[in-house]
């Protein structure tokens, strides 16, 4: 999921370079995590002031700019839409896996999907959201055990919304090919019956992404703390890994307008290092490892 990763703590003094005379000042830090949280709901804290020189001296180098300063100048002004985004890309990093937290799958597989089966059936609508799902393992993963349960899940009203806020890594999800070696975590059995060699770059060593998963998986971009455009309730929410770079505050607001985006009786999945807080335990009961389901209702 798309995430600040996290270097050992340093102080904002530790950041002065002298390579090409480009040094990150504390000021020109505060200015930039300030934007970032404002922008994306990062927290930067002072201790990542190494992480944010490395990501961004090479978008500085790139641009033209000899000092943070005239960066920030840049991002902060109105022509700096576009580099506000390159900024919160190069900041973020994308760490997942096919099949990740394996308890997830089984608990949607076993206790959640037979009921939304028998409805999409029926003929009703069934959806799940991937929230943060960088280059599209998540979603792929979601999509491979709709259809163990349901193998005609794309012909029916059942979708998968897959978000980020980093369009590079969407256009990674979209395109759908990937390493064979990649692949190895996901049922041997699924990526049979749903990837295929790969055409063109990559040939045999990559695989792409078979025709019922692109018709189940949506990619779009999404900023987590900006509008949702979306409408009509999820049944299924998986947000993994995303909000512990978030601040408290941040967190609790989340939670809450997951609660209300999902169905009475739906799922929210977390990453093993979240924990719901705010308004919206009171909303949820946990039904598993980092699984919850929204009270008010049957499980959806």
């Amino acid at each position: 999921m798309t995430a600040a990763a996290r270097p050992k703590a340093r102080t904002a003094a530790a950041a002065k370079r002298d390579d090409g005379g480009c040094a990150l000042g504390p000021r020109e830090f505060k200015r930039i995590a300030a934007l970032v949280h404002a922008e994306s709901g990062i927290f930067l804290p002072e201790g990542k002031v190494d992480l944010v020189y490395a990501r961004l001296v090479r978008r500085l180098r790139a641009l033209g700019f000899d000092s943070f300063r005239d960066y920030c100048a840049l991002v902060e002004g109105e022509g700096g839409i576009d580099e506000r985004q390159g900024m919160i890309a190069a900041l973020t990093t994308n760490v997942t896996s096919f099949y990740r937290e394996p308890h997830h799958f089984k608990h949607l597989r076993e206790s959640i999907l037979p009921d939304l089966a028998a409805r999409a059936r029926a003929g009703g609508r069934v959806r799940l959201w991937s929230a943060g799902c960088s280059r599209g393992h998540e979603p792929y993963s979601l999509a491979m055990t709709v259809l163990s349960v349901l193998p005609d899940a794309a012909e029916r009203d059942v979708r998968i919304l897959a978000t980020d806020i980093d369009p590079h890594v969407l256009a990674e999800g979209r395109a759908g090919s990937y390493e064979r070696e990649v692949l190895a975590d996901a049922p041997p059995a699924e990526v049979a019956r749903h990837f295929e060699p790969a055409d063109g770059r990559g040939g045999a060593s990559h695989l792409a992404a078979g025709g019922a998963l692109r018709r189940l998986v949506a990619f779009r971009e999404l900023n987590l703390v900006g509008e949702w455009p979306m409408s009509g309730l999820f049944d299924v929410v998986f947000c993994r890994n995303v909000a512990i770079y978030f601040d408290e505050a941040t967190q609790a607001r989340l939670w809450m307008r997951f609660a209300e985006r999902t169905r009475p009786g739906g799922t929210l999945c977390i990453g093993h290092s979240e924990r719901l807080s705010g308004p919206a335990l009171g909303r949820y009961s946990g039904v598993g490892v980092t699984t919850y389901r929204l009270d008010g209702g049957r499980p959806a």
